[in-house]
């Protein structure tokens, strides 16, 4: 075979080889997009809005191929979803009613108290022998959760200074929480110069307050959901254990627009009115809640599932004066169905004027809920995106705590 010949033939190799690896590395990106399992509304065929190109195989009942102690009773199938005839990835469906829930939007304020006695900062205790701290010598730090003193259940920040009271000067064995892992310690105080009174170093804080927003409520099963983060400290950051909480409304009375650096706020005050809601979790995707008084109007809305959501125009509903919810327009620019952050699945930019000019964007107190309504698909007009199948899409909602310390004695 002549020279030539042979030149172009490795070049032609060479380029296949290059597609190959090209369409390989192609198919593992797009594997790694997809999550293992969708749910679907009962009798929908799978179709992911976010990648169209994306083709579904015929269903394989599950039922065949379940575990042990699983039947086709769930409805579930093996679905493959193929790229111009190459298997990307082999999903579970399962199929289930669609969910109706009560659209929020509106203000609302939480009432927490903690399950424990937060530490929040020390004080250094100055004594006969100089500047002390008791409590950072025994071993705590800020964020831990002290939940027991000399046996006695700690819930407050007064139950845990009657108990270093009732030490008289002695030690206490302290019980507390560090993240999820259960710790002691001896907490020795020290008697102040000039008082001689037993002083432990610490500030603590048993209770947080502050506002947000309704995501969704269900009247027909008795609950509610908000925020769209957890409930943490202002000082520490560390996340809230929740012993009791209670949801009430709020009345936005103004707000500081956002600007690069400063991310603004929304300003509030509580109402006067019962609570409407008990809380009941305090979890990474929002505050969760059974309702005690639904009497509040709201627009039923069926939930989206997550593959039902895709980029384009949609809406926000929120509220940014008084306690009266708006539509503000937005357009979805990504949708990441697998992201490790339950907060961080959608990436939203405001489009709308009136919403621009008040807040500047999306502001400290505006939990977003987004629901979709893009123009091109009707059956996504009248579907909200929320945590249910779906993580929450609330957007930098942040709390302003009431801070309620206790330096203990």
């Amino acid at each position: 075979m002549p020279t030539n010949g042979l030149r172009y033939l490795r070049r032609v190799a060479a380029l296949l080889a290059a597609g190959g690896v090209l369409a390989a590395g192609l198919l593992v990106a797009l594997r790694a997009e997809l999550p293992d399992t969708f749910v679907l509304e009962q009798g929908q065929p799978l179709a992911v809005e976010s990648m169209p190109f994306l083709q579904a195989a015929p269903a394989v009942p599950a039922g065949s191929a379940a575990p042990a102690g699983v039947t086709a009773a769930d409805k579930s199938a093996n679905v493959t979803l193929t790229l111009l005839g190459l298997p990307v990835k082999t999903v579970r469906t399962v199929q289930q009613q669609r969910r109706t829930v009560q659209l929020g939007g509106t203000p609302f304020g939480v009432k927490m108290f903690t399950d424990g006695a937060l530490v929040v900062a020390f004080s250094d205790i100055y004594t006969v022998h100089g500047s002390e701290n008791p409590a950072k010598e025994a071993g705590l730090r800020l964020g831990d959760l002290i939940t027991q003193a000399n046996g006695i259940p700690v819930r407050t920040n007064e139950e845990l200074t009657d108990a270093i009271a009732a030490a008289a000067g002695g030690s206490v064995e302290l019980r507390y929480l560090r993240g999820q892992n259960q710790m002691t310690c001896t907490l020795t105080p020290v008697r102040e110069r000039g008082t001689d009174a037993p002083r432990a170093g610490i500030w603590v804080r048993d209770s947080s307050a502050g506002i947000g927003t309704l995501t969704f409520a269900d009247t027909e099963h008795g609950t509610f959901a908000g925020l769209g983060h957890a409930v943490s400290d202002s000082d520490t950051g560390t996340d809230l254990t929740l012993l009791t909480g209670e949801a009430v409304s709020v009345t936005i009375t103004g707000c500081r627009r956002g600007s690069a650096g400063s991310p603004g706020e929304l300003r509030g005050e509580f109402g006067g009115q019962q609570p409407f809601g008990d809380i009941k979790d305090n979890t990474a995707t929002g505050v969760y809640g059974v309702l005690t008084n639904s009497a509040q109007a709201w627009e039923n809305i069926p939930v989206a599932n997550l593959q039902e959501v895709y980029p384009g125009e949609a809406e926000i509903v929120s509220t940014i004066s008084g306690q009266t919810a708006q539509r503000f327009a937005v357009r979805i620019e990504r949708v990441n169905m697998t992201a490790s952050d339950p907060n961080r699945n959608l990436l939203l930019r405001i489009t709308d004027p009136e919403l621009l000019r008040a807040t500047g964007g999306i502001v400290q107190g505006m939990g977003v809920i987004d629901n979709m309504d893009n123009t091109k698909k009707p059956r996504n007009t009248e579907l909200l995106a929320v945590t249910l199948t779906m993580n929450r899409i609330s957007v930098s909602d942040q709390h302003r705590h009431i801070k309620m310390d206790v330096a203990l004695a």
